[in-house]
């Protein structure tokens, strides 16, 4: 799961909840300061598996700085947002459509849409059901199908105690597993507050429904391709959820413009923040000056 760097939100940010069509979602919207210079669109950044807004905390400032509004939102089940009980509730054309209506709800015409790992395989499913409502697309840290052969066997054993344990059970196990030098990774105590809180948060058929999409996502490349707007392939160095030549491949048949971000594994968002945000501003400028 990614572990955010901090907490506090930026003063150019604030909570509150985003009501669509489809539901109440919470979100995080960080705005440019009036008069610091052009506005330059709106972005839209979808967590991935585990994931909540908050994994995009240290991304709202710089990106509001270059001029975009930047909303990160809780997709249904996770985190702030809740959700239903069912894991029909959590099919990727659901949790698709989901992303459909936050960006109308945003309104300002087109917004650039972001999906990290997980994230990404949804906002793709959201691209190719309706592509009209997006300036661009960034996958990030995400891969063009199912996730790597070692992370299905992870993936599968959480499915697994998420059938007979109830979630704080789960945690337990789950820190059972870390090696030892996790406890003293020096990850403030704040912030293992929250992850266990947002994990507590989380509705359980949400993260059953997602881990199997993650174990048996189709390569939709392809269909990806032929949709009529930019694409961008971001990620870090190294991943565990999809190899970075994996990437470099999906980018090539995407005909996308790619970004490694030194320094960074699966979540350049909080692990290299400046950069990645560098990284997306720069496209999405590139996006408006060709559009």
């Amino acid at each position: 799961m990614s572990t955010p760097p901090t907490l506090t939100l930026p003063p150019c940010a604030g909570a509150y909840r985003l009501e669509t069509a489809r539901g109440s979602f919470a979100v995080h919207d960080a705005r440019p300061v009036p008069g610091a210079g052009p506005v330059r669109g709106t972005a839209l950044l979808v967590p991935g598996f585990t994931g909540s807004k908050e994994d995009f905390i240290a991304l709202l400032e710089p990106l509001a700085a270059a001029g975009f509004r930047a909303v990160a939102v809780d997709g249904r089940g996770q985190h702030e947002s809740g959700g239903p009980r069912d894991e029909a509730a959590y099919a990727q054309d659901e949790l698709a459509r989901d992303v459909l209506a936050q960006a109308a709800a945003l309104g300002g015409g087109r917004v650039h849409v972001l999906g990290h790992s997980l994230g990404g395989l949804i906002v793709r499913a959201a691209v190719l059901r309706d592509p009209a409502p997006f300036a661009s697309v960034t996958l990030m840290s995400s891969g063009p199908a199912a996730i790597s052969t070692p992370q299905q066997a992870r993936t599968k054993l959480l499915l697994d105690a998420l059938a007979v344990l109830d979630m704080e059970a789960v945690w337990q196990a789950m820190r059972e597993l870390d090696p030892p030098e996790a406890a003293e990774s020096g990850t403030p105590a704040d912030i293992r507050e929250f992850l266990h809180r947002r994990w507590l948060g989380t509705v359980p058929e949400q993260l059953m429904a997602t881990g199997r999409q993650l174990l048996s996502e189709p390569d939709r490349v392809a269909e990806l391709s032929e949709a009529p707007l930019p694409k961008h392939v971001l990620s870090g160095e190294a991943d565990y959820a999809w190899p970075v030549p994996l990437m470099d491949a999906m980018a090539e048949r995407l005909a996308a413009h790619r970004t490694v971000i030194a320094g960074a594994d699966h979540s350049p968002n909080a692990e290299r923040p400046r950069d990645t945000a560098q990284a997306l501003s720069r496209f999405w400028q590139g996006v408006s000056a060709d559009g």
